[in-house]
């Protein structure tokens, strides 16, 4: 008989979903107020600031390892860290939440499709049939429910670039799957936002000088939304994201990851009275349905 979960790990197996749910809306709420990419540079800036503090000297220890795999720690922390949320904020200035994380819970079907064309891993029968099923599902979403757009490929913007953005962290997880780099888990992790933030400094610029916004207008609520996305769902979502998996097994938290559409749904329609549609329980329908297929393979070994 299964033993129920304990209340500490129920809470790092639920918390992380929420607070990328909840990064969702707060990247709602900044549209108009921060710029994505620059948004994005304050956030990870942020969590390294507080970071730090605790891996800063553990990073000293390593110097010589970090600065042997400097390139390979870079092109990971470009599709990690600079590309994908950056992506995301700018889908967020011109689709819906909801959308936009119906669209992100396609990733781990992604992640087997990267895995396949870039890196040779091999997809059994039920692999293949998932990754069918949530791509119909993904693109039901993004032609919001209407099939006769499938004839004129009218796609929203906003759904695209978080496509895009979805790509950009599939790719980032077969680059943690496939590179080993014997570095502690912290000091990865700080090598990596830091090596993101710094390659994210050109973007802002040319973000600011092209991009049509105005200066950032600093007020209580602007910190708020920087303070936020740069400690929940970063640090603490992490943390406990990677406590769960420790305690656990790494495919158990893959299920509670998708919450994530279900906790974002919620989430707008509390705090920003945007409610789901039709497509949109379609769409999530079909998406899970692919994942539980695809992860049936992986259950299986193949």
């Amino acid at each position: 008989m299964s033993q129920p979960f304990k209340p500490g790990l129920l809470a790092c197996l639920l918390v992380p979903p929420l607070l990328w749910a909840s990064n969702a809306i707060v990247g709602k709420l900044a549209a108009g107020l921060i710029a994505p990419v620059t948004l994005n540079t304050l956030r990870w800036t942020v969590a390294w600031l507080v970071l730090a503090p605790f891996v800063a000297t553990a990073m000293r220890r390593h110097a010589a390892t970090l600065r042997a795999q400097a390139l390979p720690l870079a092109v990971s922390a470009f599709w990690g860290i600079t590309a994908y949320n950056a992506l995301q904020y700018l889908a967020l200035t011109l689709s819906s939440p909801i959308s936009t994380s119906l669209i992100g819970a396609s990733a781990p079907v992604l992640v087997l499709l990267i895995g396949r064309l870039g890196y040779g891993a091999k997809i059994g029968p039920m692999g293949a049939l998932g990754a069918l099923v949530s791509i119909a599902g993904v693109i039901w979403v993004m032609v919001e429910g209407d099939a006769a757009k499938l004839r004129g490929l009218a796609f929203s913007a906003g759904d695209l670039v978080m496509l895009a953005a979805t790509l950009a962290w599939s790719v980032y997880t077969w680059r943690l799957r496939t590179e080993r780099s014997g570095l502690p888990a912290g000091v990865l992790l700080g090598a990596q936002i830091l090596a993101g933030v710094l390659l994210s400094l050109p973007l802002v610029a040319l973000e600011q000088a092209y991009g049509g916004y105005g200066p950032i207008r600093w007020d209580g609520r602007t910190l708020a939304i920087v303070a936020y996305v740069g400690v929940m769902p970063s640090l603490v979502a992490i943390f406990c994201w990677r406590h769960a998996v420790s305690r656990t097994s790494a495919q158990l938290p893959v299920f509670f990851m998708n919450l994530t559409p279900i906790f974002t749904v919620l989430l707008s329609a509390a705090m920003l009275r945007q409610y789901p549609q039709a497509h949109h329980y379609a769409g999530l329908a079909l998406i899970l349905a692919g994942i539980v297929l695809a992860q049936r393979d992986t259950a299986s070994g193949r």
